[in-house]
């Protein structure tokens, strides 16, 4: 039996939080089984490929426009939004890549371009596979233009990258030069800025990549805060677990850094899944009754690679 749609509410406080309560439970029903699995694996797997060779673009960019130790400082900022294990990881890569001569970083930096591009568009083109079959499309996209979607978004979010990472490096000069008051650390936070790019690139996602017609804004928008939110629930809660509860060492030895920031990827990329979810929900809930098409009536079929 169908759900009225949110036009159809009343105004009763408990009508909307059963509301609310039933489009959470639909949209979590839509993450679990294999499928949506295989998906979180491939998205996990090629962004763990293309980290590296992202850090190794970054610090030669940053090796010609700033200092070593600028380049250091600012890459280092983004290391703040990794889990423990991981954070030492990367640290130490960019500790490697920040102290090396700037020939060697520069040769690196053109081969990590190659494997990074091909690792990274392989993982957009999971991610965009993973939330189209989230979306439940009957019409997906054909090779070449799930393909070029792939890489225009692959591009977009670099572009993105490099302003928060501009921001990143404002925030550091203006906390230094200005001595900003505590009340007003807020605005010069990583975190803050983190946030607002993970959910403005999310939306933009949700809206013109999950399906070949636009989802509408509104859905789109809360779906992406919402899987920005969680996300940086992810990596709070991915520190807490190494930190407190997990002996990753013990068990892992010296790949134990490698597992943490699998761990921690594979839970963003839920979140990101759930923002889908949450924004398919929230787009059948806005439609009138005739116009809704069952949730999981039939399965989707997934982009041709």
């Amino acid at each position: 039996m169908d759900q009225p749609s949110i036009q159809a509410l009343d105004d009763n406080p408990i009508h909307w939080a059963l509301r609310l309560a039933q489009l959470l439970w639909r949209a979590l029903k839509r993450l679990w089984g294999r499928d949506v699995m295989l998906y979180t694996g491939g998205v996990s797997f090629f962004a763990l490929l293309a980290v590296f060779p992202a850090l190794a673009i970054l610090i030669g960019i940053y090796s010609v426009l700033l200092t070593p130790e600028q380049a250091l400082s600012q890459a280092d900022a983004f290391a703040q939004l990794m889990p423990p294990g991981a954070f030492a990881l990367f640290q130490n890569e960019l500790m490697r890549l920040a102290q090396a001569p700037i020939r060697l970083v520069s040769i690196q930096s053109g081969i990590a371009l190659v494997i990074g591009l091909y690792a990274a568009h392989r993982g957009f083109k999971a991610l965009i596979a993973g939330l189209t079959f989230i979306h439940d499309e009957e019409t997906p996209r054909g090779f070449v233009s799930f393909n070029l979607l792939a890489l225009f978004a692959l591009i977009a979010a670099f572009a993105l990258l490099t302003v928060t990472s501009g921001l990143f490096l404002a925030i550091r000069v203006v906390r230094a030069d200005l001595h900003v008051p505590l009340h007003l650390g807020i605005f010069y936070s990583e975190w803050t800025w983190a946030s607002l790019g993970l959910t403005v690139g999310l939306t933009l996602i949700y809206r013109f990549a999950m399906s070949s017609e636009p989802t509408p804004w509104r859905p789109s928008l809360f779906g992406g805060v919402a899987a920005a939110a969680l996300s940086l629930a992810a990596s709070w809660a991915s520190a807490v677990y190494v930190r407190q509860f997990a002996h990753i060492a013990a068990m892992y030895g010296s790949v134990a850094a490698v597992v943490v920031m699998l761990v921690w990827l594979s839970w963003n990329v839920n979140a990101v899944f759930f923002g889908g979810a949450l924004a398919t929900e929230l787009e059948l809930a806005i439609k009138p009754a005739p116009a809704r098409r069952p949730a999981r009536a039939k399965k989707a079929s997934a982009p041709k690679n």
